[in-house]
């Protein structure tokens, strides 16, 4: 007679927990899903609104670049997950993918709902049980705590997977309740920190009243010895968007090591300054200065403004007002908080899992995604490394789960496996 599946509960139906059911349920587990929201899912629907970006094209070298202090551990997981593998799932589930102008991957259809409700329905499928209004409130006695409508309720399941994600957006589930369940058994888990969040700039009250809201496109921006182009936006309190998001790790440590940071604004990236100038150097006429930034300089009225956030006029021979449009010099004077930003920085130190994500304090009990402490810009890195760190850490649990005695009757839970 056959023995019965294993059982498997994985904490948290975000991307990396949902990838971690689906590799488990194909491996012959029997997967049991926690969430302690209403609905699962609820961050990477809201990651899809503006158009779901799962991952990018870029080469492997420069992805990973992405990833800073975590890149050697992030390199193993994409190994077993890449961006290709991720594009592959994706048009399995008939949510069929393409590469945008930046080199950023999408589904067609630009939203994450219709991926979710294949995946779901696939996940139906595989036998994979999925409870909602779940919330994991630690352990007593060994046996997991699940905090339910119906009341409280203990699990022993044979392997767990966690992947409750970091701190930021508590609204859709992500709130670091955990930590202190982690801690108290031996696991180090490092302070949260905002990521791919805004930046305090003081701003003059002009700027703040008429260019607030307004994008920065095509910039360059750069702090020490790193340069990222794209697209910021201007705001009340500074900037935020994609390019400055990109810089979010090595801002923040200037900000939390000084006080402040410096950031410099290439307004016009694609000029060299000797061809700026030349196009400056033509006669400006009857044109206003914005006019003539506008038409001459390519400058859109944001980035006209930003000149004039430069103590002293605007300069006015044409290779020092090419120069200053090349090299605009802000200073950076506080992040915003967990609470506005999309990703979380901190969170399970990495020297505290295996290479199959298996947490070394507690065996048989796994993590996976942003409740690791890694962080990446947006543009399909963070949602890559979720996925990756599912698939990996669900691949763990199977091969952990193979290494393991028969457990007895009646102990077949973490318990009797020193949980």
């Amino acid at each position: 007679m056959n023995a019965p599946a294993p059982t498997v509960h994985v904490v948290g139906a975000g991307p990396a927990g949902l990838m971690a059911a689906e590799r488990l349920a194909h491996g012959g587990a029997r997967v049991v899903v926690h969430d302690a929201m209403p609905s699962v899912a609820r961050k990477f629907l809201m990651a899809g609104r503006g158009g779901l970006n799962l991952t990018h094209s870029e080469p492997p070298e420069r992805f990973l670049g992405r990833y800073g202090e975590a890149r050697g551990v992030v390199a193993a997981w994409l190994d077993a997950f890449s961006a290709a593998d991720l594009r592959a799932w994706a048009d399995g589930l008939g949510a069929e993918t393409f590469v945008g102008s930046s080199g950023r991957v999408f589904p067609k259809a630009m939203k994450a709902s219709p991926l979710l409700r294949a995946w779901l329905a696939r996940l139906a499928e595989q036998g994979v049980e999925i409870r909602v209004r779940s919330r994991w409130a630690g352990w007593r006695d060994g046996a997991l705590v699940f905090q339910t409508p119906d009341g409280e309720r203990l699990e022993r399941p044979e392997a767990v997977i966690l992947a409750l994600g970091g701190g930021a957006w508590p609204r859709l589930g992500s709130d670091g309740g955990w930590r202190p369940w982690l801690e108290e058994r031996g696991v180090a888990v490092a302070p949260f920190a905002p990521s791919n969040v805004g930046f305090d700039i003081a701003w003059s009250p002009v700027l703040v009243e008429r260019f607030a809201g307004l994008p920065l496109k095509t910039v360059a921006l750069s702090h020490g010895a790193r340069t990222v182009r794209g697209e910021t936006i201007v705001t009340r309190y500074g900037l935020e968007g994609g390019a400055i998001y990109a810089l979010s790790a090595d801002l923040r440590q200037a900000v939390a090591r000084d006080g402040a940071a410096a950031l410099t604004i290439d307004l016009r990236p694609d000029l060299t300054v000797e061809a700026l100038a030349a196009r400056l150097a033509k006669p400006r006429g009857k044109d206003s200065v914005s006019n003539w930034l506008r038409k001459a300089g390519g400058l859109s009225p944001a980035a006209a403004a930003l000149l004039r956030e430069i103590p002293g006029d605007i300069p006015a021979g044409a290779d020092k007002l090419a120069r200053r449009i090349k090299a605009v010099r802000l200073t950076i004077i506080g992040v915003q908080g967990l609470d506005r930003a999309i990703s979380s920085a901190g969170g399970v130190r990495l020297d505290q899992v295996d290479a199959r994500l298996m947490l070394n304090a507690l065996p048989g009990v796994f993590a996976a995604g942003e409740m690791l402490d890694w962080e990446a810009p947006t543009g399909g890195y963070l949602l890559q490394a979720a996925f990756a760190s599912g698939a990996v850490a669900a691949a763990g649990a199977l091969d952990w789960l193979v290494q393991q005695p028969d457990p007895s009757p009646g102990g077949r839970g973490l318990e009797a496996r020193g949980a």
